[in-house]
């Protein structure tokens, strides 16, 4: 349900798909608290909301560590509003052949992919329960459900995040917390995408085939989507791509 008194909280809101959700849910009639690592990489972004009248603050968190995520949740639930809906959205997309990950990089990519989304998951879940509702989305990914190869790393992390929403959903269904895991399966249109096929294949983004990846704010539809449904039909898990996608 829509509150305009309620906050959504997006935990890894970077500027494509986090930017695209906090639009989203802003237009929405919600209080958008953005957080990443450095808040003032959203600076255009609140800029662009707030001017569009809508209430959005950025904040500064490293979602590894346990202390800034619960600091994190009181100070939205305590300055902003209660916590209606957390997004998820933090990754570590590494592509690297078996015997060149090292346990360092490993550890990193899992950490930031998996454990952060249990950090953030279990102090957001906290919060909603004393409301006595709300919606935990999580970002999935291809490797979420299958590993590739080159992404030893990447898919034990996002499989343990899969878990995590899973385990999350189990428990906190019956207490009136919808808890969704959403698999991006293919290309999304952003300027990380573009580069990446620049590099690998050569082509400007404006070779790019129309359709061929997945825009930002059809995504964030699907995340809005998710946190509408009501309790007698929620989906847990939601896999997007775009119509060319070979699956």
């Amino acid at each position: 349900m829509s509150d305009e008194s309620c906050v959504a909280l997006l935990v890894g809101a970077g500027d494509g798909i986090g930017a695209a959700v906090a639009r989203r849910f802003a237009a929405g009639g919600y209080k958008v608290c953005i957080a990443r690592r450095d808040a003032a990489k959203a600076r255009a972004l609140v800029d662009e909301l707030t001017a569009a009248g809508h209430c959005v603050q950025a904040y500064s968190v490293d979602a590894r560590r346990e202390a800034q995520v619960q600091n994190l949740c009181e100070s939205v639930e305590r300055d902003v509003g209660p916590i209606e809906v957390c997004l998820f959205n933090a990754g570590a997309n590494v592509q690297k052949p078996l015997l060149e990950t090292t346990d360092e990089l490993f550890f990193k990519v899992w950490e930031l992919a998996c454990y952060a989304g249990f950090l953030v998951g279990r102090e957001a879940t906290r919060r909603m329960l004393r409301h006595g509702r709300g919606t935990m989305l999580f970002t999935g990914a291809t490797a979420s459900v299958r590993g590739g190869k080159g992404f030893a790393a990447f898919a034990a992390a996002k499989f343990g995040l899969r878990g995590l929403a899973q385990s999350m959903a189990r428990e906190m269904g019956p207490k009136n917390i919808h808890v969704a895991h959403l698999i991006l399966d293919g290309g999304v249109n952003s300027v990380a995408i573009h580069n990446r096929k620049k590099v690998q294949l050569g082509i400007e983004p404006w070779q790019i085939p129309a359709g061929s990846l997945a825009e930002t704010s059809s995504i964030a539809e699907a995340y809005w989507f998710a946190h509408m449904q009501t309790r007698d039909a929620w989906t847990h898990e939601l896999d997007l791509r775009p119509s060319v996608e070979t699956w």
